[in-house]
């Protein structure tokens, strides 16, 4: 995709290089092919002769138009294909309204959700069939897709997302619920990236916690459920991209198709390089350029920032995002987005805007997060982070680009502009309808 990045290619090609030293472990072996997929395995079927196809199944546009052309080309050479489910714990299909509808609002969907009987870990492989001798390119590197790399990322593999489960599990979700939106407190699972990439199923992390739970109860069972509502927010996001594929090209909500949004490159660049003068801002957007990742509740606050006060479209974050983030997924991104925009399903109403000097005062109050990615502030008290400056933080630091207040109210006044026109339009509709 044009908007991969060279961090979530390079820790692609290291749980390429994982998977493939575990399958050698068990007798089996890694192919590696470049090419329209459908064609390659076509190459494949007619190389090995098999009679039989079996994948996990996607739930973006992608691939399910890939799982289609494949179960046409099986049908075509006269082969079976068996397909399963391993991104999510319940299909986009699975989890539907009593009268067969997909969800909109995330808590009737959550419900309905918590009311279905979880499918069971698969026992583990042991031993592979030996493949006989077959073409395959070497794992990639970043120079493969003429990449560099340019940021310190987590560590790849299925060894190390075992890792990170286990500590995670054991430690830091006791205090998930309560500090998760802490972001220099650091108690945030960091297992994004491995549902993304599969070296964890969202199977082994629920059952996981479901196991974790029995051992305990009060505050840290609550804190444990607090987390897998997390993965139930994931698997709405991804049944609203299989239902509704538009959201990657329009807003979710038809409310707002006419609100105006600026064109402004500078205030962008500003915003990439994490040099708002909003320190919370720019310390979120430092550490994504640094490491391909952001907390989430960071993640809100400098995507409402784009949106409610620089007034740039919620795209142009998507897109950066995508271009720079690990754990970068298409379904989560745009609804995260669209959340943070009011434009999206179930979102913040749009009259809900963060208050980038209040949301520092409550989850960043010592100044934790921010000394640790804005290195020019470092010697500035704290308190100094909560309100706006009249002065300049540091030297070296710039002042606020724009003013809050005075932004929020354009922000409110554009929205209720295009939400004003749209149920104009809406009730012209409905007129010419009944004649």
């Amino acid at each position: 995709h044009s908007w991969t990045g060279p961090n979530r290619q390079e820790f692609l090609c290291g749980c390429l290089e994982s998977l493939s030293r575990n399958l050698e472990a068990i007798g089996g072996r890694l192919i590696l092919r470049a090419g329209d997929p459908v064609q390659e395995l076509e190459k494949l079927i007619h190389e090995t002769h098999a009679n039989r196809i079996y994948f996990n199944r996607g739930t973006d546009p992608y691939s399910i138009e890939v799982q289609q052309q494949l179960e046409q080309v099986s049908e075509k050479l006269n082969i079976q294909t068996f397909s399963y489910k391993d991104t999510t714990i319940f299909d986009p299909n699975e989890v539907l309204t009593r009268e067969g509808h997909p969800f909109r609002v995330f808590t009737p969907y959550a419900r309905t959700w918590h009311q279905h009987e979880k499918p069971s870990i698969l026992p583990k492989i042991r031993t592979l069939q030996t493949l006989p001798p077959l073409f395959s390119l070497p794992v990639p590197t970043l120079d493969y897709w003429g990449l560099t790399s340019e940021s310190k990322i987590i560590e790849s593999g299925e060894k190390a997302a075992r890792k990170r489960l286990t500590d995670f599990l054991n430690g830091a979700i006791g205090a998930y619920r309560e500090k998760r939106n802490f972001p220099g407190e650091r108690v945030t699972s960091r297992l994004s990236q491995d549902l993304r990439f599969g070296t964890l199923s969202p199977r082994q992390v629920y059952f996981g916690c479901v196991e974790a739970s029995k051992e305990t109860s009060g505050t840290i069972r609550r804190s444990i459920d607090s987390y897998v509502n997390e993965l139930v927010w994931r698997e709405f996001y991804m049944q609203i991209l299989a239902h509704f594929p538009g959201v990657l090209d329009d807003d979710f909500s038809d409310q707002f198709f006419a609100v105006q949004w600026d064109e402004n490159d500078s205030a962008l660049k500003c915003w990439c390089d994490g040099v708002t003068g909003f320190p919370i801002v720019d310390a979120g957007m430092r550490e994504l350029n640094a490491t391909g990742f952001m907390p989430n509740r960071v993640r809100m606050i400098v995507a409402m920032f784009l949106t409610k006060d620089l007034h740039l479209h919620w795209r142009k974050g998507e897109r950066y995002f995508m271009q720079k983030l690990v754990d970068g997924d298409m379904a989560l991104n745009n609804g995260g987005w669209q959340w943070s925009a009011g434009t999206g399903a179930d979102a913040a109403p749009y009259f809900r805007i963060q208050n980038p000097w209040s949301q520092t005062k409550r989850y960043d109050p010592a100044g934790l997060y921010i000394k640790t990615w804005v290195p020019e502030l470092r010697e500035v008290d704290p308190i100094r982070f909560t309100q706006s400056p009249t002065a300049r933080l540091a030297k070296d630091y710039p002042m606020p680009i724009v003013d809050h207040a005075a932004e929020r109210l354009k922000t409110l006044e554009r929205f209720n502009r295009a939400r004003r026109g749209a149920v104009s339009v809406s009730v012209r509709a409905r007129r010419a309808a009944a004649m």
